[in-house]
């Protein structure tokens, strides 16, 4: 083998032997920050201004559980940097994101200002040691769709009490068809259950309507109009349930809103009273108006509302006394119907009760001043307005 052989020889071997260092060099440096970024608990760059931004609440966590950095919304949870979660479950939670064993999402329960919420939790590992926590607040979601299953399930029930009375009436009618007192009886026991279906649906639609979006018909309304109105639409009523209706307070105030609406919230307050006040009692309708507010307050001497029921009265299809309440043919809608119809006005319902005392409902809405006619007319002029605008003719004609 001549020189230049050799030289070629020597120069592949130290090639060879230069890529190889190189290698286990570049390899070992390669451990080293691997080693590195899996002893570490440092937060990596841009996370912390990732969190500032949030506006839900998230958390980083090291494997002993304590919060590295938190976004702010997270401190209304009790998650603070330098401390552990409130929630073992969110520990739990963190541990099986970090192993690779954590499901998509977590429903938990977590106290935020002294009251539990219902909250979303995902867990993410953003290193081999930290892992990012983010919550959602789902609390309304959950009482949303919980009141849509309770309104399906309590209104499928109270629907099909009576369509099976009218169905076992229906087929008592047609045994006793024989004996006409017999068929009078059932029949108006049928008319009753007709009546009580009618009634649970048309509640039904309304409160479907005061839900929905739909426009209403909204203009200056006499309170005194109402007033009077659900007093002549209660009156038989009351007779038959030998309570007296007194009317009391001011007159003349208006509120803008849907007079039907309006009309019917007041209906229902005054048909309630009747129903759970005793034989030979009052109740009292009266009307006051406070510096903006006009408030219209029905009140009774019933048997009363228990303090524990008085924040449940105005839920769908809720009753405090059930058993009184098939006796007066309740729906447990009728409440509902006044909260939300006064809410879509701008207004609130207020209650005041003891049990045996009676009970006073309150409905409070924004006063309205009714539009007055323009100045400078007569009442004259206002009676008949062609015969002004004639005589201001013939006066530009003269």
């Amino acid at each position: 083998m001549d020189t230049a052989q050799l030289a070629l020889l020597a120069l592949l071997i130290g090639v060879i032997l230069g890529g190889s260092v190189a290698l286990v060099v570049i390899a070992a440096y390669r451990a080293r920050d691997r080693a590195i970024e899996h002893g570490s608990t440092e937060v990596p760059d841009g996370v912390r201004d990732v969190l500032a931004g949030m506006d839900d609440p998230a958390v980083v966590l090291n494997p002993s559980g304590t919060v590295l950095a938190a976004s702010i919304p997270a401190a209304a949870y009790g998650f603070a940097e330098g401390a552990v979660p409130p929630s073992d479950d969110v520990l739990l939670l963190a541990n099986a994101a970090r192993v690779g064993t954590a499901t998509d999402a977590a429903t938990l329960r977590l106290p935020r200002a002294g009251e539990e919420r219902v909250v979303s939790v995902r867990a993410r590992p953003i290193t081999s040691r930290l892992v990012l926590v983010v919550l959602r607040d789902v609390t309304e979601q959950e009482r949303v769709e919980q009141m849509r299953r309770d309104f399906v399930a309590n209104t499928s029930h109270e629907l099909k009490t009576p369509v099976g009375a009218v169905s076992l009436l229906a087929e008592a009618i047609d045994s006793a068809a024989d004996d006409p007192a017999q068929v009078r009886a059932f029949a108006k026991r049928l008319l009753a259950e007709a009546t009580r279906l009618g009634t649970l649906t048309t509640r039904i639609m309304s409160l479907s309507r005061l839900q929905s979006e739909q426009p209403a018909a909204m203009r200056d309304v006499a309170v005194d109009e109402l007033v009077v109105a659900a007093i002549a639409a209660h009156a038989t009523q009351a007779d038959s349930a030998g309570v007296e209706i007194r009317r009391g307070g001011e007159r003349g105030a208006y509120v803008h809103g849907d007079p039907q609406v309006l009309g019917e919230a007041v209906g229902n307050l005054l048909a309630n009273a009747i129903a759970y006040s005793p034989r030979g009692s009052h109740v009292g309708i009266g009307v006051r108006v406070v510096d903006r507010v006009v408030e219209l307050a029905v009140s009774d001497q019933g048997v009363g509302i228990a303090e524990a029921d008085q924040e449940r009265v105005f839920e769908r299809f809720y009753r405090a006394d059930q058993a009184r309440s098939r006796r007066t043919g309740g729906t447990g809608l009728g409440l509902a119907i006044v909260k939300h119809a006064v809410q879509r006005h701008g207004g609130e319902v207020r209650l005041w009760s003891r049990l045996g005392q009676g009970s006073t409902f309150t409905i409070r809405l924004p006063r309205a001043e009714p539009r007055a006619a323009p100045r400078g007319r007569s009442k004259k002029a206002r009676k008949n307005p062609k015969k002004t605008a004639d005589t201001a003719r013939k006066d530009s004609v003269a």
